[in-house]
C-alpha cells in the first residue's frame, strides 16, 4: 500500500469532549494519509462524510461575502465526530471590502471554530468560475501563466493566485484540524466563446490536459514546499470537463502533487453509478485505482423542498452513498449546508434541522487497519 506523507500525529481523538480552549498544534495535529485503499485518520481507516459549507467565511462587515452569514461555532458543534467539512477559502473572503487590503479575520474565525469543536476541514483556495471570488472564469491561458499574474479586483482580489496560495498555506498550515488543501474547485482549461462563458460556447484546446497537469504540478509544488505533510485534493468535477475528459482525467490525476482525486455527483442515479463509459464514476474509480489514489465524492447532492420531502431525500442520498461506497469511493460530502434553507423551493439546501445530519453521522466510519 502506498501512502502520502503523513501530517503531525495527533494526541487524542477528533471525537474527544469539546471545550472552548484553542487546540495546541504541537499536541493535536491531525494525521490524514491517502493511499490506494482509501484515507487514514490517526492510523485508522477512515470513510469521511460531512458537508460542503461554502458560506462559512462570509462576514459582510468585512468581506463581499457569499450567501448568508453562518454561525461557525453552532455549525461545527452540531457535527458528529470525525466528519469532514469542505469550505470556501477564496481570496475574496480575506480582502477587506472597505479599504481593499488583506483582512483574515473572517476566515481565521472559521478555523478557530473548527478547532474548538475538533472538526476536520478541507479548504478550497479558488473556484473555476470565479463565483464568490474574483468573478473571473479561469481560461486556458490562466492555467499557463495567468495564475502567477496580479490582476487586482477591488474588494475581491489583491494578490495573484500564486501569491494567494503561498499566503494561505503559510498562514493556516499549522492549524491542527486542517485535513488537506484543494487548489481549484472543478478546474478546466477551456476557452470562453462569449461574454458569459456559457458551457455551450466554450472550446477545448488540444493541449488542455498538458496545461492542466503542469498547473497542478507547479501550484501543487508550491503547497508541498510550504506544507509537505499535508495531502492535496484534486477538486475535479470528473464529468468530462476540458482537460480531464476520458483518459485525460488519469493523466492530470497522475500529478505527484495530487494525493486524492475527486468526483462531483448530482445525477438522479441512486443504485447505479452515474455517467457514461468515458466519464462516469465507474471509469473515475478505475483510473484512481490504477494511480493508487483514493477518490472522494467531493460534492453529492439531491434536490428537495418544493420537489421532494426532506425525509425522502435522506432515503435517496442514503442509497446513493451506499452505491458509491460499495463501488470504492473513499468518502462523500453532501452539497450543501446553508443556515437559511429555502424550504418551499426545490434546491440542494441542507439546513440545521435537516435529516441529512443523521445520515452523515451514520456513514462516517473509523476502524483499525
Amino acid at each position: 500500500m502506498r501512502w502520502a506523507v503523513v501530517a503531525t500525529v495527533a494526541v487524542g481523538s477528533i471525537g474527544c469532549a469539546r471545550d472552548d480552549r484553542h487546540v495546541d498544534a504541537a499536541t493535536a495535529g491531525i494525521a490524514v494519509r491517502a493511499g490506494v485503499d482509501g484515507l487514514l485518520l490517526h492510523g485508522q481507516r477512515w470513510w469521511p462524510s460531512g458537508f460542503n459549507a461554502p458560506q462559512l467565511g462570509t462576514r459582510y462587515s468585512i468581506n463581499v461575502g457569499c450567501g448568508a452569514e453562518t454561525d461557525a461555532d453552532a455549525y461545527f458543534e452540531r457535527l458528529p465526530p470525525n466528519s469532514l467539512t469542505r469550505f470556501n477559502l477564496f481570496q475574496a473572503l480575506a480582502v477587506d471590502k472597505t479599504n481593499n487590503t488583506m483582512n483574515f479575520q473572517a476566515v481565521d474565525a472559521v478555523f478557530r471554530a473548527a478547532e474548538r469543536s475538533r472538526q476536520l476541514v478541507l479548504p478550497v483556495l479558488a473556484p473555476q468560475d470565479g463565483g464568490c471570488d474574483d468573478d473571473r472564469f479561469k481560461q486556458h491561458d490562466w492555467y499557463i501563466d495567468g495564475w502567477t499574474a496580479t490582476e487586482p479586483v477591488p474588494g475581491r482580489a489583491v494578490l495573484s493566485f500564486r501569491d494567494w496560495v503561498a499566503t494561505a498555506v503559510d498562514r493556516w498550515k499549522d492549524v491542527p484540524v486542517l485535513a488537506g488543501w484543494e487548489l481549484m474547485g472543478e478546474a478546466e482549461a477551456s476557452v470562453c466563446g462569449d461574454a458569459e462563458c456559457s458551457a455551450a460556447r466554450r472550446t477545448c484546446p488540444a493541449d488542455a490536459a498538458r496545461v492542466l497537469r503542469q498547473f497542478m504540478d507547479r501550484a501543487g509544488g508550491l503547497v508541498r514546499e510550504r506544507d509537505p505533510g499535508r495531502i492535496i485534493f484534486a477538486g475535479f468535477a470528473g464529468g468530462g470537463q476540458c482537460g480531464t475528459a476520458g483518459e485525460d482525467y488519469r493523466y492530470v490525476g497522475a500529478s505527484p502533487k495530487l494525493d486524492v482525486l475527486d468526483y462531483h455527483d448530482y445525477s438522479p442515479d441512486l443504485t447505479t453509478l452515474p455517467g457514461n463509459s468515458w466519464d462516469g464514476l465507474a471509469v473515475r474509480l478505475r483510473q484512481a485505482r490504477e494511480l493508487g489514489k483514493p477518490l472522494l465524492i467531493g460534492e453529492v447532492g439531491v434536490k428537495a423542498g418544493g420537489c421532494e420531502s426532506l425525509a425522502a431525500r435522506r432515503v435517496d442520498l442514503g442509497r446513493k452513498l451506499t452505491t458509491q461506497r460499495d463501488a470504492g469511493a473513499a468518502g462523500a460530502l453532501l452539497w450543501a449546508f446553508v443556515p437559511d434553507p429555502r424550504s418551499s423551493e426545490c434546491t440542494w439546501d441542507i439546513g440545521p434541522e435537516d435529516p441529512l445530519w443523521g445520515l452523515v453521522a451514520e456513514r462516517i466510519t473509523l476502524t483499525p487497519q
